[in-house]
């Protein structure tokens, strides 16, 4: 019956979506419809409402629902949510201030004499725009209003015209900021959580252990990760589009001419194209830029984003009148201002003690006035002139609001999808195809490609992502990032608004066309563009660095990068440390400083550097073994991996029949009253049954598998022992070395305390036992900041407490021998810094970057570079589960 009413479930939404029943009540509508009529028809046939659901009953689903509303509000990991009106707001603004409109006309002049020139120029404008606003449908209708009319001029194919236009404007859904990719990265963060366990119960079920690796996990993403991912997809497509256009009109140069500008290209030409061309430039240098340097958060680059349009909108609208700039030029003086007093001063007021400090504040705060009154001042001109302001408001209120209206609604249909076991069914279906995880890939992609045929990009994503995304980050089998996934799956959204009948580019796109432009044109127009959306598709997903290397970069160069010892760096620290070893330079250094006479040092020091010299031999030979030991699990993996993918998908559908056999034995148990006994009868028959399927389905096991299990996992021991074997050794040829050095470079410090030492012995002479103790115990202080004075101290020490206690000759006594250690380490010193110094440095400096590499606090600038690429490449991890 739980089928029954997840196909009620699926069949009132579409029937309310197909009705044109608005979306933000077909959702949740449907959910408490469906739900309610599961809960009265298992108190009327089965005497318990929670009868016909998957697991739980109405009310725990309906509260989920409620939870998950909750959720989209008052949760502060989704606060990335609030981007989504100001991005809303920048759009509208730049294009209700007609800068859409000059883009395009100057744009159309300057790329015009090429062939394809003025298509060229709508894709290059559609790029800008979609960096800039994200709003499809006012690119569309701006590009459509004043492009469309000069091509079909130009005599160029009006289905060329069209599919350039509606694919153009298309482009805000992928090139950030994109609503598209923040409802993503708002939807995959909840589904990291959801696969990060599915994974570790996976990892649990396969091993038998109770816990998992932490490199073996699912990383989740953000908005700003978001955005560094889908940027160059996005040029990707820009690319092809332009491509596209060029070759049409070099084949077919009677459909897409040259259009010769009929001006000159002369010097105010060229200032009007600079005019037009570098403030939305500098907008999304500003905005994109900012979150790619780590600068600011989405949200905030989100408020520089609508700030920067109000101050162009303000100076647009004004045109031609007196003081056109003045606001803006208000502004960039204001930011100057700020920038000038961040540089020179320390601006934590908080911290302000000094007279420069109070100068350094009232400089920036002078500078932040200075900005605030020109967004006063440009606020007040576009709620002036046409009321420029109020509308953009009011469409900004519109649109965030049935933003979110929406997303509440998909938290109701996803908990009552969930309810009746839609997400189960779903899982199963998935785990249960040939091919592993890319033939789920290809399904899931094809599924969301033909729902955009009917569906918006928002339905789309708010229920689809919820339940397949945890499915398909759960599988290690590819490992991909969520980061790939969303944009993934935001370029194939992008074509629901190209592909027919309910693509919403091709209806904007239909309202402002003449009458001259059929709609079978339309149509026949993006037909190439949907290809080359499907090529990009294809693109990225078989490179996947294009996605993963921007994020990984930004994040790994940043000031908050995960130190060196991270657990997700690892493999690839252990693949750079190879290729750094390979130049033999380690090598070379350790045999000089093994060459050396170690006696110089005390007895515990000479066996720290010796051992240390030792851990550095065994690792150089660790890394071959890691090779050796790799290429053998390789080799065997080629045999093995169908074995373990048949055996675990035969395990999977015991442990699914299993789950089902335990539900049904608690269903039967339930059932006392009499009258249901033969609804008893038919559950424990169906446990029977799935108990004799069990048994079937265990001897379906090849009987060879305990053994070829043992004999591959001995061979992943090897190499996962080879591995910690290096690291533990590695870690100790630096960092025993280093402690070493450290004690020969404090020389200086060390003759420094002779004086304070010196100094003690009229102290434990003369002194009262309280002020001699203290005396001493400052000097044990100063002792405690140079390496290598343990000795020392503890004779000191028994000195200072033989002193509190009165015993002055037995302090004496400690006290001649700190002076006589003290006199060792004087001519050990010496001697070790002579001799010991400068290759120890040699040798360190030569194995800082590839042995030691794990114990430095941060990634240098190549190892950074290094891993972001090494970690780019989805790694299969199949063969650990």
């Amino acid at each position: 019956m739980e089928l029954f009413f997840l196909i009620v479930l699926i069949l009132l939404m579409a029937t309310a979506l197909g009705s044109g029943y608005p979306v933000a009540f077909a959702l949740p509508g449907a959910a408490i419809l469906s739900i309610g009529l599961a809960a009265g028809a298992g108190y009327l046939f089965a005497g318990n409402p929670d009868a016909y659901f998957h697991t739980g009953g109405p009310s725990q689903w309906l509260s989920a629902g409620v939870l998950n509303l909750r959720g989209v509000y008052w949760e502060v990991e989704r606060d990335t949510l609030i981007a989504i009106p100001l991005f809303i707001f920048m759009g509208l603004m730049l294009q209700r201030s007609k800068i859409a409109e000059d883009l395009l006309v100057t744009m159309a002049q300057l790329f015009g004499p090429v062939p394809g020139g003025l298509g060229i120029s709508v894709v290059f404008v559609g790029a800008l725009l979609a960096a800039t606003t994200g709003i499809v449908g006012a690119t569309v209708v701006a590009m459509g209003l004043i492009s469309l009319p000069a091509m079909l001029r130009s005599n160029y194919s009006a289905p060329l015209a069209t599919g350039t236009i509606s694919a153009s404007g298309t482009l805000g859904q992928i090139i950030p900021p994109s609503i598209v990719l923040i409802i993503l990265a708002d939807q995959l963060a909840s589904a990291t959580d959801q696969a990060s366990t599915a994974r570790k119960a996976l990892h649990k079920a396969a091993t038998g252990e109770l816990s998992m690796p932490s490199e073996f996990d699912v990383g989740s993403t953000s908005a700003g990760e978001m955005f560094l991912g889908a940027f160059v997809p996005g040029l990707v497509l820009v690319g092809l589009y332009m491509a596209y256009i060029l070759i049409f009109a070099v084949l077919r140069p009677n459909q897409a001419p040259a259009v010769h500008y009929e001006g000159k290209f002369d010097g105010r030409f060229w200032a009007r194209v600079a005019l037009t061309l570098i403030p939305p430039l500098a907008l999304i240098f500003l905005v994109l830029g900012s979150i790619i340097a780590g600068i600011a958060t989405v949200n905030q680059a989100g408020a520089v984003g609508a700030a920067g349009a109000l101050i162009m909108a303000g100076y647009r609208l004004h045109e031609g009148n007196g003081r056109t700039y003045y606001p803006a030029v208000m502004a960039i003086l204001g930011i100057a201002v700020i920038a000038f007093a961040l540089s020179q001063y320390e601006m934590n007021i908080k911290a302000a003690t000094t007279r420069e400090d109070f100068t350094g504040i009232a400089v920036g705060a002078a500078g932040a006035i200075l900005l605030i009154l020109a967004l006063i001042w440009s606020g007040f001109r576009t709620l002036r002139i046409d009321n420029t302001l109020q509308g953009v408001m009011l469409e900004t209120s519109k649109t965030t609001s049935l933003v979110f209206i929406i997303l509440l609604g998909a938290a109701m249909l996803t908990a009552a999808f969930r309810a009746f076991g839609g997400e189960d069914l779903v899982r199963e279906f998935l785990n249960s195809l040939p091919g592993g995880f890319w033939m789920k890939f290809v399904i899931v992609m094809a599924v969301i490609f033909v729902l955009g045929f009917f569906l918006d990009f928002i339905e789309i994503a708010v229920v689809v992502v919820p339940i397949v995304a945890p499915i398909l980050l759960a599988d290690p089998s590819a490992n991909i990032t969520a980061v790939w996934l969303g944009v993934m799956i935001g370029l194939n959204i992008q074509t629901s608004f190209l592909t027919p009948p309910f693509g919403f580019a091709l209806f904007y796109l239909r309202g402002v066309a003449p009458a001259t432009v059929r709609t079978l044109q339309i149509y026949k127009g993006v037909i190439p563009f949907i290809l080359l959306q499907l090529l990009a598709l294809g693109i990225v997903g078989a490179l996947p660095p294009l996605v993963n290397y921007l994020p990984n970069r930004v994040s790994l160069l940043s000031e908050t990068a995960p130190p060196p010892r991270n657990p997700r760096f690892q493999y690839c620290l252990d693949d750079y440390a190879a290729r750094q070893v390979a130049g033999g330079e380690e090598a070379a250094a350790l045999q000089r400083l093994r060459a050396l006479d170690l006696a110089v040092l005390p007895e515990d020091m000479a066996d720290d550097l010796s051992g240390a010299l030792d851990s550095a031999e065994t690792a150089l030979a660790s890394l071959d073994e890691i090779g050796r030991t790799y290429g053998a699990v390789r080799a065997a993996a080629v045999e093995f991996r169908p074995k373990l993918a048949n055996v675990r998908r035969i395990e999977r559908d015991i442990r699914g029949l299993e789950e089902e056999a335990d539900d049904l034995r608690v269903m039967a148990q339930r059932i006392r009253d009499p009258e249901l006994a033969e609804r008893k009868a038919e559950l424990e028959a169906r446990l029977e049954t799935d108990l004799a399927v069990i048994e079937d389905l265990r001897a379906t096991i090849p009987d060879s598998w305990p053994d070829d299990y043992a004999a591959f996992s001995e061979l992943i021991n090897a190499e996962l022992a080879a591995r910690n074997g290096y690291r533990r050794n590695a870690d100790s040829a630096y960092e025993d070395a280093a402690g070493v050095l450290e004690v020969l470079r404090a020389n200086e410090e060390f003759a420094a305390l002779r004086p304070d030492l010196d100094g003690l012995r009229q102290v434990i002479e003369t002194a009262t036992p309280e002020e001699g103790e203290a005396l001493v115990e400052a000097v044990e202080d100063r002792l405690d900041e140079v390496a290598g004075m343990r000795d020392v101290k503890r004779s000191l020490s028994r000195a200072r407490r033989a002193l509190g206690d009165g015993e002055r000759d037995e302090a004496m006594a400690g006290y001649e021998e700190a002076l006589a250690a003290f006199a060792a380490q004087e001519q050990w010193r010496t001697d070790a810094a002579a001799t010991l110094r400068a290759p120890l440095e040699d040798y360190l400096s030569a194995i800082r970057g590839s042995l030691g590499v794990r114990v430095q606090d941060k990634l240098s600038r190549e190892q950074a570079l290094y891993l972001a690429r090494c970690q780019s490449d989805h790694r299969d991890l199949s063969l650990n589960f």
